[in-house]
């Protein structure tokens, strides 16, 4: 599994940014191939204030599947919503998934 993690720093303009969040979170919605979306609401850090506001990772079974919906008309279309953002408020990657059932050690 596959993600594609959009990170959103804290915006000057919170009325501003939720209505280009929800234009662009509709448009990723409509693109193909997605497996499950999350959306983190950044609460804090144990070291205190943080730059980051919300994150949210778009998961796909393989990057050939991710790499199709980003291409589709859907993806160019939240592409766009996504660069009406002003520079520097977002950072984007890529990421392989390695997701253990439990995660415990065992001694």
């Amino acid at each position: 599994m596959v993600k594609f993690v959009v990170l959103f720093h804290a915006p000057a303009d919170h009325d501003r940014f939720e209505t280009g969040y929800n234009e662009f979170l509709a448009r990723v919605e409509q693109m193909p191939l997605i497996q499950r979306r999350q959306v983190n609401s950044i609460l804090g850090s144990p070291l205190g204030q943080i730059g980051l506001y919300r994150v949210l990772e778009v998961y796909f079974e393989s990057y050939a599947e991710m790499d199709s919906a980003l291409k589709s008309p859907a993806g160019q279309q939240a592409g766009g919503a996504l660069s009406r953002f002003p520079a520097g408020t977002f950072e984007m990657y890529f990421a392989d998934v390695y997701e253990e059932a439990g995660a415990q050690t065992q001694p």
